[in-house]
């Protein structure tokens, strides 16, 4: 088992035996990264794998099945217990010595997933474990941010409306822009550039198109070119016009400053 040399310190993970359990898209794609980072790991194993003597077990299983999993796990002296889940507390982990790393990463369906550079929720249930999830996120190459109970579902809505939300946004894009004959290629590079906008200006001065110059008579012919060719997104159109104009209407959307350039915008 690892020690602390000084209070400053993060524990040096290569003297552990880490076990993974759960060989679903996460498991998969975090096996061959903490590995190649030097650390000692085995899986990822099945639900029902032995984890043997690891002094750390990282529960990479559906939020439902982590209770179980953890329930499954027995507790040692020394040892840490750990899920990836973003939504879940560490209340399923009980009574181990608890910790919780969920990378803000989407892990496509090859388990192929770019860690490195993207940001990782941490938490533990005491100091020392709270330290190892952020040593782990750190040799991993993550960017650990420290996620409490309280905060976790909001944290993780945010998450899925980053993610999974932007992928059925931009579906809807892709199927009405179908009915004009244009391919989803050709809009790769715009939501690119707003997604860089966004980055760097913030939404507010991110914000382009027709809502934010006012010009209504446009948004109109949009609208019923969406109702008749694709009824089924109207409701969808129109949420998403009213949340824009609640941010066009704000003062720093609304200032002359806050147009980005027109090349990389509608």
């Amino acid at each position: 088992m690892w020690e602390l040399e000084r209070e400053s310190d993060l524990p040096d993970l290569t003297r552990i035996r880490c076990a993974l359990v759960g060989a679903g898209r996460l498991g998969r794609a975090l096996a061959p990264v903490l590995r190649g980072t030097g650390l000692l790991v085995d899986g990822p194993l099945g639900r029902d794998g032995d984890v043997g003597d690891a002094d750390l077990v990282l529960l990479c299983v559906p939020d439902a099945e982590i209770a179980a999993a953890a329930a499954a796990v027995e507790p040692r002296p020394g040892r840490l217990v750990g899920h990836c889940s973003g939504a879940t507390t560490l209340a399923p982990l009980a009574p181990h010595e608890a910790f919780s790393l969920h990378p803000l990463m989407t892990v496509p369906a090859d388990g192929a997933a770019p860690f490195a550079g993207a940001a990782a929720a941490t938490a533990g249930s005491t100091a020392r474990a709270a330290r190892v999830a952020t040593a782990l996120a750190v040799r991993i190459g993550l960017a650990p941010v420290t996620v409490a109970d309280d905060d976790r579902a909001a944290y993780h809505a945010a998450a899925s409306i980053a993610s999974n939300f932007l992928v059925t946004l931009e579906a809807a894009a892709e199927r009405i822009a179908a009915t004009a004959g244009v391919e989803r290629a050709a809009l790769v590079p715009l939501v690119r550039a707003s997604l860089e906008n966004w980055a760097a200006l913030g939404p507010e001065r991110a914000l382009t198109g027709p809502l934010v110059r006012g010009d209504e008579e446009t948004v109109a012919r949009q609208r019923a070119a969406v109702e008749e060719r694709t009824p089924e997104l109207l409701e969808l159109f129109d949420a998403m016009a009213g949340a824009t104009r609640a941010l066009a209407a704000t003062p720093l959307a609304a200032s002359p400053a806050a147009t980005p350039p027109a090349e990389v915008a509608p």
